[in-house]
């Protein structure tokens, strides 16, 4: 794998979240120990060439995509520790990139969510590696809403409140 992909390497389980068993691999020796700790959370588990560089994401309501947040994690590692029990995660809102990069990034987000066959709203994040290209790195389907999470978080950004948002969702579910 690391002589295709090349190193580092991302390895992952596919049905986790908030980063739960995901091992960034430097060495290709250490690549055992990164899938049995995947494998512990979900016998699927992926392993992806890993990008280093600005980690955005952009949140999507309906057929929108909200403004994107720029994560800024310490060393760039945006594990299960800087998610949730420390304070030295920056969450940027407005992102800092041209209006017309963001845009773009936007169509993409929304447009790979789509493509997914997802709807009513969600999440999806990625990366610009040290071209600026950007990769897409996850879809998350059912992301985190309470008040400091990331959608409500670029909702408000556009005057959307928490509530207001949640009426939204509601109104773009449907069962069946």
């Amino acid at each position: 794998m690391a002589g295709r992909l090349g190193l580092p390497l991302v390895v992952k389980p596919v049905n986790e979240g908030s980063s739960i068993g995901i091992s960034k691999v430097r060495a290709a020796c250490d690549l055992e120990e990164a899938y049995v700790l995947a494998v512990n959370y979900d016998r699927a588990v992926i392993v992806e060439k890993c990008i280093e560089g600005p980690e955005y994401t952009a949140s999507i309501v309906g057929e929108k995509a909200l403004p994107l947040i720029r994560i800024e994690a310490p060393q760039g590692n945006y594990d299960y520790q800087n998610k949730y029990f420390t304070d030295d995660t920056k969450y940027i809102c407005p992102c800092g990139l041209p209006a017309r990069k963001e845009e773009s990034l936007k169509a993409l987000a929304l447009n790979s969510f789509k493509v997914l066959d997802c709807s009513g709203w969600g999440r999806v994040d990625l990366m610009l590696d040290e071209k600026g290209d950007p990769w897409l790195l996850e879809a998350n389907t059912s992301p985190g809403m309470t008040s400091h999470s990331l959608v409500p978080m670029a909702a408000r950004a556009v005057g959307i409140s928490y509530e207001d948002l949640c009426v939204k969702i509601l109104e773009g579910s449907h069962v069946g």
